[in-house]
């Protein structure tokens, strides 16, 4: 019986340390989110997992977009964003894609090597790609976080699909949302006025 109540009492302090990591976790997410003044603020991880800074893009424009493979905006996308950062690259532009696996499992390439193969094959030389992330729910990227609190979408704030694009000026401020469903090329003239 003694043994019983000790095997309880131990789960029950495992459980409540879970509940107080996750909780301080979460809150030191979004008070990051909350507390940034740029995307210059965020630390993310390459596609092989390295640190790269955001304040690497300082004085750039930058486009953000949430990519997929297997999606039906997939083609048009990786051709109309490898056409803007051939375009406006020597310009100025830098654009940033974060592979999501969230809507439709639609991403489902693994980082590092197997998503630069994929990349080539579909010849789409669309600027860094990064480590796969969410977009959505409790274990969203903070840089997500802080793009959707700055610029909300019709309706709610979150992210309704693949190729959501956040265009960021060269503060590091982001200044417009774009739906999945535009095109590219659509924004060009937006990123004219910010270079």
């Amino acid at each position: 019986m003694m043994s019983f109540v000790i095997v309880n009492i131990l789960i029950g302090l495992f459980f409540a340390g879970l509940g107080t990591y996750y909780f301080y976790s979460k809150q030191q997410s979004t008070t990051m989110s909350e507390e940034a003044s740029s995307i210059y603020d965020f630390t993310v991880k390459d596609t092989y997992g390295n640190d790269v800074s955001l304040e690497q893009y300082r004085g750039h424009v930058v486009l953000i977009v949430n990519i997929a493979s297997q999606c039906g905006l997939t083609k048009n996308n990786y051709k109309k964003l490898t056409d803007l950062r051939e375009k406006y690259g020597d310009k100025g532009l830098k654009i940033l894609n974060f592979p999501c696996n969230q809507f439709g499992s639609q991403m489902p390439e693994s980082d590092g090597e197997p998503m630069v193969c994929h990349l080539r094959d579909a010849k789409a030389d669309i600027g860094d790609v990064f480590q796969k992330v969410d977009v959505n729910g409790a274990n969203a990227a903070p840089l997500y976080q802080y793009l959707k609190a700055k610029q909300g979408g019709t309706l709610v704030s979150a992210i309704k699909w693949n190729f959501t694009k956040f265009l960021v000026n060269k503060e590091g401020i982001p200044v417009k949302r774009y739906a999945p469903t535009t095109d590219p090329m659509d924004i060009a003239k937006d990123i004219e006025k910010l270079l």
